[in-house]
């Protein structure tokens, strides 16, 4: 007995294991190979039928004097009744015992069992539509009419007994009883389809102005595109060409907003077209293109190229296809206003057509999408939105006051304080001297080196006063740049040339003083290279070994090495340009015996240098012994290339490993150099490692000796 603890009193005090159901196991198929014999579905199918067991079928009766047939008639009456009593509800019923009492003849017992039927269930339309035809069948009008009535008076909404009832009426003849079956029909304001067959009816009999008071009627019920084209189509094709035109006017009027108004205007134009009238039919296109939503024009688009290809001329054609193209535009912006390419595309191809209005909206209506976020990154392609707006400005319109006040807005925009673009500042700034207002853009200038200053704007600014003749002011805006970036040598180079082409030799001397003493540089090698070549220019060549050293003591790069020894090589040849008339020529090889004795004494600093202070920097060192030698080949008799070539290092190639991200070990090659000090270490540590092997094995042997 089970447990209280396991049972369970909605099972009736039976545990869950109790009311598992047991499957049978499943057998194991042992042997998978297939059958000799394969059986087929159509074996099968055969064989299950041939065992079919024949049908039962009750013995046929024969009736042979009336009271079999009574007796018939009341059993079989029974048992309907005991259906219709156990399902009532069963239509199937109903109609099978209608149906019996209707091949007896009995027509008036039939009618008593469809009236209990529809007594039981009025809503269903079959039980009408049967009984109308058992009365119609029969040929009983008035109670086939009578029935229709009933039908229609209750159940007013199922177009189907309309139909029918319309049908019988107009079978039989009365025209005018059917019409007055549609009145009352109409009078419930059907759908579209049976105002149609209502006009249909009359069209059969030639009732044209009856048909026109219904279509009449259809649009004011429907006051659809589709009504509309119905009732315009049915004038048409009477002829009335004024009236199907003015009922294309009413729609129009009415349904220009509506859903379906692109096919109510490509109906029209295409009337219009059937009625050889192209310039309505162009004016109703162009309506339309300029009243639909784009988005729900395509179908339009298409029709009024096609259209323009076949009446219009190269004009017409261009400006259908521009408004395709237009409307793509629109539906791109429309999609993702900040997609700055398309509004590019969209104005360009507004300038193409030349409609200046057009092209102003376009322009606001791109400019209006301004970035996000304030990063420069998301205002780099809008910013030339503003740009080609203000130059279209100027140079299409020629509206001088317009374009001022684009660049005004444009700069007011900018958020200056976290990024600014130059380009901007810069062309306002230009379109004003353009306009002969220069103090317009040196405000402009101003503005911006107060709110934004850039290396573009100082540039720009100081050639435009340059170019004016200012030196002042170029003198107060180098100071500017200067204050503003201290690091950047390109100012500092450019106002020491300023000077140096006014002939100021000690203020450019004092600027690029002031220029190196600089804590931080951005490129401090073209800074001194300006500062030696002007002094070089100057022939200050003992200034230029004090500018050389001076360098050597901030940094020891080789190529400095390299220049300081060929301006002493080349020293000689400017002192001998200079006085080459006045000496004699034994004079001038001995001071080039000198030069190049200074030249040599450099690269021989540089070279201990390497040696003792940067023993690593072999490929510097390696490179210095290159140009040194090369400049003693190219002093001639007066050179010595001995002196650098017991100096010269030999190229080894070396492998050192290299360890990779999985662990593996590689070997890569590499240059090495072997420098002739270094190859006498190395020989004399080979002579020692041989002398102490050689006495470690004499006293092995000594050893095994004893």
């Amino acid at each position: 007995m089970a447990s209280g603890k396991d049972s369970d009193r909605t099972l009736g005090y039976m545990t869950r294991k109790d009311t598992e159901v047991k499957l049978p196991r499943p057998t194991r198929v042992k042997n998978k190979t297939p059958a000799p014999v394969q059986i087929t579905a159509e074996q099968i199918l055969r064989e299950a039928r041939e065992r079919q067991e024949a049908e039962i079928r009750p013995p046929k009766q024969k009736i042979t004097d009336s009271t079999e047939l009574s007796d018939y008639r009341l059993r079989r009456r029974k048992e309907f009744e005991d259906q219709i009593r156990r399902a009532r509800w069963n239509i199937q019923v109903w109609m099978k015992y209608a149906q019996w009492e209707e091949s007896q003849k009995d027509y008036a017992r039939a009618r008593s069992v469809w009236e209990r039927a529809i007594e039981g269930d009025y809503r269903n339309h079959t039980l009408w539509l049967k009984y109308a035809e058992f009365e119609m069948k029969n040929k009983f009008v008035n109670s086939a009419r009578n029935v229709w009535d009933r039908a229609v008076t209750l159940l007013p909404r199922v177009d189907q007994l309309w139909y029918k009832y319309i049908h019988m009426e107009e079978i039989l003849g009365n025209i005018a009883g059917a019409r007055q079956i549609f009145e009352r029909w109409m009078q419930w304001s059907p759908d579209q389809q049976g105002w149609l067959s209502f006009v249909k009816f009359e069209l059969r009999y030639n009732e044209i102005e009856r048909a026109r008071s219904i279509y009449e009627r259809f649009v004011l019920c429907h006051p659809k595109v589709s009504a509309f084209i119905r009732f315009a189509k049915f004038e048409m094709k009477g002829g009335e060409v004024a009236r199907a035109r003015h009922v294309y006017e009413r729609a129009t009027e009415k349904l220009a907003e509506d859903e379906e108004a692109e096919t109510l205007f490509v109906a029209f134009a295409e009337f219009e077209e059937r009625c050889k009238e192209p310039e309505r039919a162009r004016f109703i296109y162009k309506f339309a293109l300029d009243h639909i939503p784009k988005g729900r024009a395509e179908d339009l688009y298409k029709k009024f190229v096609a259209f323009e290809k076949q009446y219009g001329d190269k004009e017409g054609i261009e400006d259908a296809i521009v408004g395709k193209r237009r409307f793509q535009y629109e539906d791109e912006v429309r999609k993702n206003p900040l997609n700055y390419d398309s509004w590019f595309d969209y104005v360009r191809l507004e300038e193409t057509v030349g409609n200046k209005d057009r092209i102003r909206e376009i322009y606001e209506r791109a400019i209006a999408n301004i970035p996000p976020a304030e990063e420069k990154r998301y205002w780099q392609r809008y910013i030339y939105l503003w740009i080609n707006y203000a130059l279209y400005e100027e140079i299409e319109t020629e509206d001088v006051e317009r374009t001022r006040d684009v660049y005004r807005e444009c700069l007011k925009l900018i958020p200056h304080s976290k990024f600014s673009f130059a380009k901007i500042w810069l062309l306002a700034a230009q379109f004003e001297i353009r306009q002969l207002n220069l103090a317009g853009a040196r405000q402009i200038l101003g503005n911006a080196i107060g709110k934004a200053p850039k290396d573009k704007i100082f540039k720009k600014y100081i050639e435009i006063e340059l170019q004016l003749g200012n030196i002042d002011r170029c003198r107060k805006l180098y100071e500017r740049y200067l204050e503003w970036s201290p690091e950047n040598c390109y100012a500092w180079s450019k106002y020491a040339e300023l000077e140096r082409s006014l002939a100021e030799t000690e203020r450019a001397r004092a600027i690029f003083e002031l220029a190196i003493s600089q804590p931080a540089l951005d490129m401090p090698e073209l800074l001194w290279k300006a500062y030696i070549d002007f002094e070089i220019a100057e022939g200050e060549l003992e200034r230029t070994r004090a500018l050389y050293e001076r360098l050597l003591d901030r940094t020891k790069h080789y190529k400095v090495w390299v220049s300081f020894a060929k301006f002493e090589a080349s020293a000689a040849e400017q002192e001998e340009d200079e006085e080459e008339e006045d000496q004699e020529e034994t004079d001038a090889i001995e001071r080039k015996k000198e030069c190049i004795r200074r030249a040599r004494a450099i690269f021989e600093r540089a070279n201990s240098y390497y040696k003792d202070s940067a023993p690593e920097l072999k490929e510097e060192r390696a490179t210095l012994l290159e140009d040194w030698l090369n400049m003693e080949t190219n002093f001639g008799k007066l050179g010595d290339v001995s002196v650098v070539q017991s100096k010269l290092p030999k190229k080894l190639k070396k492998r050192k490993p290299i360890t990779r991200e999985d662990g593996s070990t590689e070997y890569e090659e590499y240059i090495d150099y072997l420098y002739p000090e270094e190859s006498q270490t190395t020989n004399l540590k080979i002579l020692e490692a041989a002398y102490k092997w050689k006495k470690q094995k004499l006293a092995t042997s000594e050893e095994e000796y004893d």
